[in-house]
């Protein structure tokens, strides 16, 4: 029987924001085992080079020092031995997101690619995890949030835990601190989620809305066979956002005002948003974690690992969040129209839409997306953002070409039954050939149009066509993200095509859209603020100083940019019409109202 490698970690120093972690090999390679760290985390597609967070590195044998020699960025090689092996490493745990590691006095967190070194060549061994107590009395009251299975830990509790191989090591996050806990069970799985950093929430509302959630996606695609519990991991923030999703846990970060109180009924936009986020995650059950590319089949995390589908793993997964939110009754149709309008006025800003296809967005995540600089507005387009509305407009003309017989829902159905349990993973093409042989349509144009293509997708039509009316209009202010119509009264500013931000109290331009006024005028990215026409400019009055002024009009604005003072004419456009808000048509015939219906399972 081969033995397992037999991992521990401590929260060795709160206050450095130190972890040490130990690896004990039973059966090192004779020739120098290696040990290597790393380089993305699964699920965030950017080169993270995790080893840059080792502090220090050693390897003992017997009692005896071994030499280690560090043969890339990312290796550590042990001198040959033929006992048991163990390194020891410190790890510097600073990074509070849902994909790195972080330590403190009031609590832990880490992914586990961050902390644990694979063994080189045996990484299919089982491995057991000793998750400890501090040493020190900062942590006398911690506890351990994690979906690894137990082999000797109460619930919650420090101990031993054990994976089948590395790769599902490093997929369950940890939690260690004094963190609340809510249990609920969904379709017979024990779930939970564990809160760290806010305690003033209505847990019961969570976790009645996380069942009928969960409940319901697990009747979308059926339980997959080894689910058999599930972890939420939430850390709470004054100002947070984000998600990683695991095979049997997620990891979340939002905002203390995202989370409903006791006693609150109505439903917030911060409450909405958690609940979306919960609804993407959970939904990469399937849609990622057990249904993938093949190219993901298995990780490779020492290089990036390319695809043109991420479109359909994260765009795919971002059409239903939302949707289920609606299809299970936790948030109104009219909400729900918000939501992606909102999204849609997001996609319309963009310029990098007519210059970037979503399916080289999707294969070039590693430089794009998750590496934005000041001109990443006008040369890319998210793969998140436009694949959800390219999601949508599958849909959308699947169910009109149809007559409602078939839809996303049955291609993606088809998906997890060749995909799902099998572990073969999607080739590149694969989605849009079950697309095809589902629905029976020739959807070749459909593809290289929108997926390959980088013209608009015809929503205003597709829409119309269940039963929804899509309206753009010129944008209130700087802030207004659409979803809504105009309020009354309310003037839209000239276009100057420039968004002003604060950084540590000083109004800079972040982006400047390409073939803007202020791109004509010599305005960029970085420029400090100064003055329009000689007033004042700033983030959090640009908009009263150009509500000043009409289209066509001539201004001044007076930047500083590396210390020297500039002036720039800029003559202002028309404020453009990009914002979205989606109307129910009232006036629809029966048709298209009974597809709006079945779209949204409106009974």
């Amino acid at each position: 029987m081969t033995p397992p490698h037999q991992y521990s970690i401590v929260a060795k120093d709160p206050v450095a924001h130190l972890f040490e972690v130990k690896v004990i090999v039973a059966e090192p390679d004779p020739s120098g085992q290696s040990f290597v760290f790393p380089a993305w985390v699964p699920g965030s597609y950017m080169i993270r080079d995790l080893a840059k967070n080792v502090v220090a590195i050693r390897a003992e044998a017997d009692g005896y020092e071994v030499a280690l020699t560090q043969t890339d960025k990312s290796t550590w090689q042990a001198d040959p031995c033929h006992v048991e092996l163990t390194l020891v490493v410190e790890i510097h745990a600073f990074d509070l997101s849902v994909r790195g590691a972080y330590l403190d006095t009031v609590h832990g967190y880490f992914d586990g690619a961050c902390v644990f070194p694979t063994v080189a060549g045996q990484e299919q061994h089982e491995c057991r995890l000793e998750i400890k107590a501090p040493a020190v009395a900062v942590g006398a009251d911690w506890r351990v949030a994690t979906s690894m299975r137990s082999l000797d830990a109460e619930r919650y509790q420090f101990g031993h835990y054990v994976a089948s191989n590395h790769a599902e090591l490093i997929d369950h996050p940890v939690e260690m601190g004094d963190f609340h806990v809510g249990e609920f069970d969904v379709c017979g799985v024990p779930h939970a989620i564990a809160v760290t950093g806010e305690i003033h929430f209505d847990m019961a509302r969570i976790c009645h809305d996380l069942t009928t959630l969960c409940e319901y996606q697990i009747g979308f695609l059926g339980k997959p066979e080894n689910l058999d519990r599930y972890l939420f991991l939430l850390t709470v923030k004054e100002n947070g956002y984000g998600g990683l999703e695991h095979r049997w846990s997620s990891s979340l970060m939002c905002s203390r005002k995202d989370l409903p109180r006791r006693g609150a009924t109505k439903l917030s936009d911060g409450y909405v948003k958690f609940l979306g986020l919960c609804s993407h995650e959970y939904f990469h059950l399937w849609n990622v974690k057990r249904m993938k590319p093949a190219r993901f089949t298995p990780y490779e995390l020492d290089n990036e690992s390319y695809t043109g589908l991420l479109w359909v793993f994260e765009g795919i997964t971002s059409y239903y969040d939302d949707l289920f939110l609606a299809r299970s009754g936790l948030i109104s149709t009219q909400c729900f129209l918000q939501l992606l309008a909102k999204t849609i006025t997001g996609v319309f800003r963009t310029r990098g839409r007519f210059r970037q296809d979503i399916e080289a967005a999707s294969f070039n995540a590693w430089t794009g997306l998750y590496k934005q600089d000041a001109n990443s507005s006008n040369a890319i387009v998210s793969y998140y953002t436009k694949g959800s509305l390219v999601a949508l407009a599958l849909d959308v003309t699947i169910r009109k070409e149809t007559n409602g017989q078939f839809s996303l829902d049955d291609v993606m159905k088809e998906c997890w039954a060749q995909f799902g349990e099998s572990g073969d993973g999607m080739p590149e093409r694969g989605l849009e050939s079950i697309a095809r042989s589902v629905t029976g349509l020739e959807l070749a144009d459909f593809f290289e149009r929108f997926v390959r293509g980088t013209i608009d997708l015809p929503l205003r039509g597709l829409l119309r066509s269940v039963g929804i009316n899509m309206h753009l209009r010129a944008a209130t202010d700087s802030k207004d993200a659409g979803g809504k119509p105009a309020a009354d009264g309310a003037i839209a500013p000239p276009w100057i095509g420039a968004q002003l931000k604060k950084y540590h109290g000083v109004s800079r331009f972040s982006r400047v859209h390409s073939g803007s006024p202020a791109e004509i005028a010599g305005i960029a990215p970085g420029d400090e603020a100064v003055a329009l026409n000689g007033l004042r400019l700033a983030a959090d009055n640009i908009d009263e100083r150009l509500r000043d002024y009409h289209e066509g009009d001539i201004v001044t604005i007076t930047v500083f940019r590396d210390h020297s003072l500039m002036r720039h004419r800029v003559k202002l456009g028309a404020a453009l019409e990009e914002v979205c808000y989606l109307l129910v048509d009232e006036n629809a015939d029966s048709a298209s109202e009974s597809a709006r219906n079945s779209w949204l399972e409106v009974s």
